[in-house]
């Protein structure tokens, strides 16, 4: 679904109501699927949801508290509705989190198949939500596991332990728990979801530090990096991960993943075993905007064919 950013005279209240979006070039619609689909998290995420209608509903815990956002595409122009206490805070933030911040511009192709990539997907942006936890939690789940395990580990989670979605969302969508309540969280309750209790315990402790890796949104990317990696098991590739979402950060690429340097390698070199140093060189030319170059790449759909059986999931509530 595609539509053009465009002002209109509305307002938004805690119980509803329609949300100005700024206007942009028109030269350049806005794919609501391709900007904000990073932000799903599997098909049955409670906290987003696309409906038979194109619309995108997002719940989400602001600073303000629980807020429910739906963005349309009506007659080419972008509409957005929010509900709940943080109605407010997402009608402040919509156009960072529809890419108002990101300069696609800014990117420029060197190779045939990010050329090709690149022409065809002219409504990409990359969002900006301006809220780190709720991109961290969901990456450290998927530590070294698949990604069917760290999906439902998350829906499971957020479900028991979240709220009902403010507004009138569709029926089993839900805002993610609080900072608190992660960390109250019994460890018979991540041992049902099939979290493990090293990333239980990161989740817990990063929990504990929220409003300091919260800070870390308003951060230039690097620096925020650096914030996320000081509690103990986050690492660079759940960092990378979050701020990439959580600053719209365009050239925070992700090392220490088991499949992206080889399908970099792959889309433009023909090396299908590269390593992160590898992909990084690959990358050099799109210093500053590496992360936008592998995001085309994993849309253009080139990737190495397979040699070996895909990672087997895990079951740890049967130990």
């Amino acid at each position: 679904m595609a539509g053009r950013f465009a002002p209109k005279p509305t307002r938004t209240t805690a119980r509803g109501g329609h949300i100005a979006v700024p206007a942009t070039d028109d030269a350049a619609p806005l794919d609501l699927g391709l900007t904000l689909g990073p932000l799903r998290r599997g098909p049955a995420d409670p906290t987003f949801r696309v409906t038979p209608d194109g619309a995108v509903w997002r719940v989400t815990r602001t600073p303000d508290g629980p807020g429910t956002l739906r963005v349309g595409a009506v007659g080419g122009r972008i509409e957005a509705e929010a509900w709940g206490p943080g109605a407010g805070w997402l009608r402040e933030t919509l156009p960072a989190l529809l890419g108002a911040d990101d300069d696609p511009a800014a990117f420029v192709p060197r190779h045939k198949l990010l050329l090709a990539s690149h022409r065809r997907r002219p409504g990409l942006r990359l969002t900006r939500t301006g809220l780190v936890l709720e991109s961290l939690i969901p990456s450290v789940l998927e530590q070294k596991v698949t990604t069917h395990e760290a999906y439902g580990a998350w829906r499971v989670l957020v479900r028991k332990y979240g709220e009902p979605a403010p507004g009138p969302a569709p029926d089993g969508m839900y805002a993610m728990p609080d900072a608190r309540t992660w960390t109250q969280i019994p460890s018979w309750e991540w041992h049902r979801a099939n979290v493990d209790g090293k990333r239980s315990a990161t989740i817990v402790r990063a929990a504990r530090v929220a409003a300091r890796l919260e800070e870390a949104a308003h951060m230039d990317p690097p620096a925020a990096r650096r914030r996320l990696e000081l509690v103990p098991g986050v690492g660079p590739w759940t960092s990378a991960e979050t701020i990439q979402r959580s600053n719209g950060a365009p050239d925070e690429v992700t090392t220490g993943d088991v499949h992206l340097p080889g399908i970099v390698g792959w889309a433009l070199a023909g090396d299908r075993g590269a390593d992160d140093e590898a992909m990084l060189a690959l990358l050099e030319p799109y210093a500053g905007q590496r992360h936008r170059a592998a995001r085309l790449i994993l849309l253009s759909g080139r990737v190495p064919p397979r040699r070996a059986p895909r990672m087997t999931p895990g079951d740890i509530t049967s130990l």
